[in-house]
């Protein structure tokens, strides 16, 4: 999402960031006593929506946030729920179901908010990105490069394709990211999609490459004013735990990989570039419990982000939030950071 676009008007969403429900001690210190990192500060989290219901829609399996123009937070439930948040409570004000075009569910991973109010929904099964109204009717749906779609029609596993999805400023480049590698590529390298925009209409545009740390996934990526990414890579280990590290990622001067059939480490690939902002696990419990072992109770199947404005000192106001996957072991839980880059 272009943050000029966001900034602009959305005192009620920049306030999500600093008005979440504390579970401990967190707001009773300055925020840096919490630093997760010499560049990220946890202020608090929240359970808020945990295993809680709106209008009879279970307001978990959330995978994406965006600031609406209003300043009201989208949340994106991966079994085609787009609910309405307020920024100050995270309480619930609306929900309205998504569907493809033959009226079925989609596994709804990634979300935009666009300039004129559209919503940009990819799933990660076709893959696909789909353009909705507002009210939740579907609009069109964006071109996909053959050998990003899910065998056999490309290269991509079913599941492992798009989670997720960014405007970088500006507001007329879109970018998804596959959670994955594709058929033909090393493992650990996934490529990062493009498409321009105009008045609605996207064209696929370049592509780069980006190389995952061993075993993790990109569930999501998020633009930030310059140019540049924040990047989430997660993993998860049966009786350990989650994984979940923030990166800052810089595709300014990577190649363009859209006609470069297989990614093996061959010469004159220049990678987007990363540099880790933080693993989650290091970040202040502050007073968080799990339901399953993890590194840090803290942590969760952490897969939604947004970034929500600046604080005094500069740094990114982030909000995160973990899937809960309806899995009684799992939590919704909401993480606000203060990121500096």
């Amino acid at each position: 999402m272009r943050l000029k676009t966001v900034c602009a008007g959305l005192a009620a969403g920049l306030a999500a960031v600093t008005s979440l429900t504390a579970a401990g001690p967190a707001a009773a210190h300055s925020p840096d006593r919490h630093a997760c990192s010499p560049y990220v500060v946890l202020d608090r989290f929240s359970d808020a929506l945990d295993k809680t219901t709106y209008e009879g829609t279970y307001t978990g399996n959330l995978s994406a946030l965006a600031v609406d123009r209003d300043g009201s937070l989208a949340a994106l439930g991966d079994r085609s729920s787009l609910f309405r948040l307020d920024a100050r409570t995270l309480r619930p004000e609306g929900v309205v179901r998504l569907a493809d075009e033959k009226g079925a569910d989609l596994d709804s991973e990634g979300l935009v908010v666009d300039r004129d109010g559209t919503r940009l929904v990819s799933s990660e099964t076709e893959p696909s990105v789909r353009r909705y109204g507002p009210d939740g009717r579907l609009l069109d749906r964006l071109p996909v490069p053959a050998a990003l779609r899910v065998a056999p029609a490309g290269r991509a596993t079913a599941n492992q394709t798009f989670e997720g999805l960014t405007l970088l400023p500006g507001g007329r480049t879109l970018l998804a990211s596959m959670e994955y590698a594709i058929a033909g590529d090393s493992a650990g390298i996934v490529r990062f999609q493009t498409w321009r925009g105009h008045r609605g209409r996207f064209t696929p545009a370049a592509q780069y490459a980006y190389r995952t740390d061993p075993g993790l996934g990109v569930p999501e990526v998020q633009a930030t004013p310059d140019g540049r990414l924040l990047v989430l890579e997660r993993g998860f280990t049966a009786g350990v735990g989650n994984t979940v590290r923030l990166y800052l990622a810089d595709p300014r001067h990577a190649t363009d990989t859209r006609d470069i059939e297989n990614l093996t480490g061959q010469s004159g690939v220049r990678l987007v570039t990363k540099t880790l902002l933080a693993d989650i696990a290091a970040c202040p419990s502050l007073g968080a419990t799990a339901r399953q072992p993890q590194p840090n109770p803290l942590l969760d199947n952490i897969e939604g982000m947004t970034v929500t404005g600046r604080d005094t000192k500069g740094r990114l106001k982030v909000l995160l939030v973990s899937d809960d996957n309806q899995n009684p072991a799992q939590t919704t839980r909401f993480y606000a950071l203060r990121v500096r880059i």
